[in-house]
């Protein structure tokens, strides 16, 4: 039997961590995870509120996947504690853990039909056949698939695999959902079209989740909040806006989004923030606006700032366009919607950006 298998056996009524009345709490203390001489993930501490919707970020190496193979119960913490509800699972294995989870491939069973596999869970756990069949009929109305329960895996689109795969996952009410990059597999508006069927769902059901993705605009489209991994540690927790306006450094600034990092700027940065010591200037390219040189200035009541600059590159990507902007010996990124009627700027030409000081953003090393 394998792992993903093994995650939706039946539960022995002594190792039950479902909460009856609301959703789990999940808890890591101090958790260090080693492989070799590595550490995967190194000293982390993390709480998941119940219901909560919580996306792990990072690159790849980050230890992203070992924290949610930790709380998968695939693999086992070398120092620290992981709680379910206010109990410890650190030794529990994952077939003793009543947690939903999606991965990447889907791990649909191949040889059962799409009924097949969404009954099997519920088989395992001993339900009748009389109520097996009115939950996967519930549930097949609710992932919009009535009328599939015949068909192979085979014989579905990556779109309607996911979704056999969400039903799966949530037609035992688990009180905890694990999203192995659940998404990855889809083209992009196909994607985007899931991101809101998984947002409601999670709305829906209240399950307490836990996904795991390196798509910065996944994590900040599904997720109540962020957690930006790097290295095996914590860089950052906090709300999607919170993360993309506040960055608190350098590397969170640029991996979540675009960001203009000003080093050593060749004009002096305005803001309305005094910064710390050692603290860098960032700005995001759709805070910037891009005018003609000789274009009407904002007036001083804006508490804008404005510098001048060539073109070096202007990029079309449909709803958008993206300008390189020499300025000094800084390049800066400017993002700005593709509208009727608006100047479009090319290579070599004189430009004039300007933006509020009060959106310049101040971020360490």
């Amino acid at each position: 039997m394998n792992a993903h298998e093994t995650a939706i056996l039946p539960l022995p009524k002594d190792h039950q961590f479902a909460l009856e009345c609301s959703p789990a709490q999940i808890e890591f203390c101090n958790v260090t995870k080693l492989y070799g001489p590595v550490a995967a993930v190194k000293d982390l501490s993390l709480t998941v509120n119940g219901g909560e919707f919580l996306t792990i970020l990072g690159p790849s190496g980050s230890g992203k996947t070992t924290t949610l193979m930790l709380l998968a119960g695939f693999e086992t913490p070398d120092e620290g504690d992981i709680r379910i509800s206010g109990k410890s699972v650190a030794s529990v294995p994952s077939y003793r853990r009543d947690q939903g989870i999606v991965f990447q491939s889907y791990a649909l069973f191949p040889h059962l039909s799409v009924r097949r596999n969404l009954e099997f869970p519920l088989e395992m756990r001993g339900m009748k056949v009389g109520e097996r069949t009115k939950r996967v009929n519930r549930i097949l109305e609710r992932v919009h698939l009535s009328g599939f329960d015949g068909r192979m895996p085979s014989q579905l689109s990556g779109g309607q695999q996911q979704r056999v795969a969400l039903a799966r996952a949530l037609i035992a009410d688990p009180p905890i959902l694990l999203l192995d990059e659940p998404l990855g597999a889809l083209d992009r508006n196909l994607r985007e079209q899931m991101q809101g069927e998984v947002k409601s769902l999670h709305k829906e059901f209240g399950i307490t989740t836990v996904c795991v993705t390196h798509d910065q605009e996944e994590a900040l489209t599904l997720s109540d909040r962020v957690v930006v991994m790097r290295a095996g540690r914590i860089v950052q927790v906090d709300t999607p806006e919170a993360l993309y306006d506040r960055p608190a450094t350098r590397f969170v600034a640029t991996f979540l989004g675009e960001a203009n990092i000003l080093d050593n700027p060749s004009f002096n940065v305005e803001s309305d923030t005094k910064p710390s010591a050692g603290a860098i200037a960032m700005i995001r390219p759709e805070r910037i606006r891009v005018a003609p040189p000789t274009g009407a200035k904002q007036s001083a009541s804006e508490e804008r700032q404005s510098v001048s600059g060539i073109v070096n590159d202007m990029i079309y990507a449909g709803a958008v366009r993206k300008y390189h902007v020499r300025v000094g010996n800084n390049v800066l990124v400017v993002r700005e919607h593709a509208a009727s009627q608006q100047p479009i700027f090319r290579p070599g030409n004189e430009v004039r950006l300007d933006w509020l000081r009060s959106d310049v953003r101040f971020v360490t090393q």
